[in-house]
Formats: structure tokens, sequence, C-alpha cells
């Protein structure tokens, strides 16, 4: 008898820092309205992850990374609810260009930088794990919301 396999969604986030100053997008949709959180998205089929992960940065901000010059700093196992678990993959651009602009209105409310020292406190709690992962240098993966 095989268990049944997991099939979680598996999402991109994108640290784009310069300097000490981090750039977050404020969410507009209803999960998480009016939060904080790093750009971030959902993997498509047949896509890379780093692949992924520019492509989202691009559609969300007009910010251009190769998918070269993402760096893998953290993984989060989520568990959302009894229904859904996610594995999101938090990069850091170590090399980019353009200015960032809220190319998704619909979805957020705006795009602001943060120093590392002066986070938002109200990021979502998800990705605020993998931030923190990355920052504090943890051991590479945290299992988020299983307790």
């Amino acid at each position: 008898m095989n268990p049944e396999l997991a099939h979680p969604v598996i999402d991109t986030h994108v640290i784009l820092r310069d300097g000490d100053k981090l750039l977050f997008s404020q969410r507009g949709g209803p999960y998480g309205k009016g939060l904080w959180h790093m750009p971030s998205g959902k993997l498509d089929r047949d896509e890379t992850l780093t692949a992924g992960a520019a492509r989202e940065l691009l559609e969300e901000t007009g910010v251009e990374v190769d998918p070269d010059h993402l760096r893998l700093v953290h993984v989060v196992h989520h568990r959302q609810n009894d229904a859904m678990e996610r594995i999101g993959f938090f990069f850091v651009a170590t090399e980019w260009s353009g200015e960032p602009v809220n190319r998704e209105p619909a979805k957020c409310l705006g795009l602001e930088w943060f120093s590392v020292h002066e986070l938002p406190d109200d990021i979502i709690e998800y990705p605020k794990e993998g931030l923190l992962g990355y920052l504090q240098d943890h051991r590479g993966l945290t299992e988020h919301g299983w307790a």
C-alpha cells in the first residue's frame, strides 16, 4: 500500500537587496491584504526555479535578473492548512537591472524599500520565515505550520 503523495504548491521568492535595504511589496489581493512580502509567485509547469523567480520579479516589479544571478538562500516547507502545503524557495538577486515599479496594481498596493534593521512588523508569516532564515543564516530549511 502506497501512502498518499504530497502535492505542494511550489513558490519562488526573490530578495532584492540594495545595500542594507530590501524591496517589499504590499499585498492587494484577498490573501494577506495590506501585509508585506517579497516579490514572489508560483512556479509554472516546465519552468526551472530560477527562471520562475526571474519571471515573477520582472512581472511584478519590472526589475530584470538573469536566472544565473539568483542564489538560493533558504527553503520553507509551509503547511497553509489541512488541504494545502507549499514549498517556497528564497533567492537573493546578486545582480539585477532596472528601477522597481508596481506592475501589478490590482494585486499590489505598493513597493517600498525597508532597512534590514527596521523590517515592517506586518510581513506575511510564511515569507517572513524564509527572510529570517536568510538574514539569520539558519540551517537552510524552515518547516512552518506543522506543529
